[in-house]
């Protein structure tokens, strides 16, 4: 019976008391990271009143170094990038969490701050975030990340959402249902379904959107539908996981469907973390390939130096429209501060 209760859940969440019953839901914290750099440790907490203070943040120092044959290729490049996370919250005397929650990242080699915002509350059948929530789903949703400075390419769907939406996180038992709307009417919605078997863990999710993608060239706007399926196992130390997924993208002059399968594995050695990740895809018989590896060291807490090596390469033109043109690997180490 359980194969049904899941794709009930996909569909809509307007499905969800079909799919799972009287079963309760829960509240769920509210992260606004979307970026690939996150911090491990517990954030810091403080009252102010009746209300309490998270703030969690990293600072990171990374030097990167361009290894493909590239002639225009800048060689090294060091750098600077923090971010940090803030959420303030209260409960209210129903038992109902009202909250707000603001993220912001620095970045010297762009010399770029780009931030995130929401405003939420949580109930015994959820939590209800407007703001920025174009990531929500996909970071409930997502293969595990690399470790250290590994970020595979092309992991995911190419069209997204606007920033500015609203957003749904419940839990319900093992399953967890999340969803997202932007202020244009394109959306997201995703399930997952987590279960420990002795000293294995089996994670499975779903997600289906809608979205906009632009091209590479910036000449062509697509609307974009697609659909994901990941799966994790994670054993002691290990997580291995497998994600396999469909798009299509239409426009007024040209379309496209596109497929991918990414692979990944991690592992954590003492005071090592090791992955290494590949990904295959094709856009209307054109191939994009990725691959990337990353190493992390733990000095002390919340110190760390990491390493990534990042590939990538994808030449798709379609109907004349240049889609994606990358071809490149990269090298990045960096040493890490997260609070």
């Amino acid at each position: 019976m359980r194969a049904p209760k899941l794709l009930t859940s996909v569909i809509g969440l307007n499905m969800i008391a079909i799919a799972i019953g009287t079963t309760s839901a829960q509240a769920q914290e509210v992260s606004l990271n979307y970026d690939t750099l996150s911090s491990l440790e517990e954030p810091l907490a403080f009252e102010l009143g009746d209300i309490t203070v998270e703030l969690t943040g990293l600072i990171d120092v990374p030097v990167e170094f361009d290894i493909s044959s590239s002639p225009d290729a800048q060689d090294v490049d060091i750098g600077f990038t923090s971010n940090f996370q803030i959420n303030a919250e209260t409960q209210l005397a129903n038992r109902w969490t009202l909250g707000v929650a603001y993220f912001g990242q620095y970045d010297q080699g762009t010399d770029d701050y780009s931030d995130n915002v929401a405003a939420y509350v949580g109930t015994s059948w959820g939590t209800l975030i407007g703001g920025n929530v174009d990531g929500l789903v996909r970071e409930q949703t997502r293969r595990a990340r690399g470790v250290g400075n590994a970020s595979l390419a092309f992991d995911s769907f190419y069209g997204g959402l606007d920033n500015w939406g609203g957003g749904y996180v419940g839990r319900y038992g093992p399953m967890q249902i999340s969803g997202a709307v932007d202020e244009n009417g394109d959306f997201e919605i995703g399930t997952t379904f987590q279960r420990p078997i002795g000293r294995k863990d089996y994670r499975l999710s779903a997600r289906i959107a809608e979205g906009t993608f632009t091209s590479q060239d910036g000449t062509t706007l697509f609307n974009t539908r697609g659909g994901e399926l990941v799966g994790k196992l994670t054993y002691g130390s290990s997580i291995f996981d497998l994600g396999i997924g469909y798009e299509r993208l239409a426009s007024s002059t040209v379309d496209a469907d596109r497929w991918f399968v990414s692979a990944g594995a991690r592992t954590k050695i003492n005071s090592w973390s090791l992955s290494a990740e590949a990904h295959y895809g094709e856009v209307d018989g054109q191939s994009e390939k990725s691959a990337a590896a990353g190493i992390g060291y733990d000095i002390a807490r919340g110190v760390s130096l990491n390493l990534g090596v990042n590939y990538e390469d994808a030449n798709i033109n379609i109907g004349g429209v240049n889609l994606n043109t990358t071809d490149e690997i990269k090298g990045i180490f960096s040493l890490r501060y997260s609070f």
